[in-house]
């Protein structure tokens, strides 16, 4: 049977856009081989302190003083937000019953799957770069990443019914929000990351026309060479030694603009977990 010609549009658009993607983050490498703090709004990676450290200090701290707004980036090839299809079919979880949640690990309406692998936290601050660091409160973040296989809900092969490690929420009053998930995994040619769409309130989060900014967040490469010692992340280990390979012939160009501003500082251990922390700034 011949494949329809939407069909063939649709995987040549994700097969460009998987390797753009590859080529901007493979930029990050010598960012990510280092543990030097994060300039402007972001913070020191201590991957080695237990994550119960973290979790008593106080999550409503705001950032003080001018912040840098982070890079904007493309949305890759799995963001199921209703921008691209699979197949035949337009994939839009923004308006599906209980897609605003905290917990992203298990699927929902109707998904039965459950991602498993090291726990990780993720705490966002949103921040107004126009506006001194001020906190945007209600506004909206969109998350979503890889399993510990490097696999997509929705879009890789056994996944089309499950929609794991996908999850929107609001901002509170400092500007706040965490989400509960697992360490992603590491795909080939690219360091450990996590997108994000940041829309200007829930109700808008509905269509993917109104966010104001894509970027994603990733990790210093120690810290995920650690993360990746749990069971279940042997690939991603490998993935991860091939990229550190490649930054020392010389493969990666550069760190790129901005990467610094999308490095979360980490916490914790592959046994108790970890807990991610970025602020992030926008022109609100």
């Amino acid at each position: 049977m011949d494949t329809p010609a939407v069909d063939l549009a649709s995987k040549f658009e994700m097969m460009d856009q998987g390797q753009a993607e590859r080529r901007r983050l493979l930029r990050w490498l010598l960012v990510g081989t280092a543990t030097l703090p994060l300039i402007s709004c972001g913070g020191a990676s201590d991957a080695t302190a237990p994550a119960t450290e973290l979790e008593a200090m106080d999550a409503s701290e705001p950032v003080a003083g001018a912040c840098a707004v982070i890079p904007e980036e493309m949305a890759g090839p799995y963001p199921a937000d209703g921008t691209n299809t699979y197949g035949s079919s337009i994939i839009n979880v923004l308006n599906q019953p209980g897609i605003v949640r905290s917990d992203i690990r298990s699927s929902f309406n109707g998904g039965t799957a459950v991602a498993a692998g090291v726990p990780l936290s993720i705490r966002l601050q949103l921040l107004n770069a126009g506006a001194g660091c001020a906190s945007l409160a209600g506004y909206a973040i969109y998350l979503w990443h890889c399993d510990r296989y490097g696999r997509y809900s929705l879009y890789s092969s056994g996944l089309a019914g499950q929609n794991y490690l996908r999850g929107l929420q609001e901002t509170d009053g400092n500007g706040m929000l965490a989400f509960t998930t697992i360490f992603p995994g590491c795909q080939p040619g690219t360091l450990p990351h996590v997108h994000l769409e940041i829309y200007p309130s829930l109700v808008q989060a509905a269509s993917s026309s109104n966010r104001i900014k894509t970027s994603l967040l990733t990790f210093p490469m120690a810290a995920a060479r650690k993360a990746y010692s749990a069971s279940g992340y042997e690939t991603s280990l490998a993935n991860l030694a091939n990229l550190a390979n490649l930054a020392q012939t010389g493969a990666s160009a550069g760190t790129g603009q901005g990467s610094s501003l999308q490095m979360a500082s980490l916490t914790g251990n592959a046994i108790d977990g970890y807990v991610a922390r970025l602020a992030v700034a926008v022109n609100g």
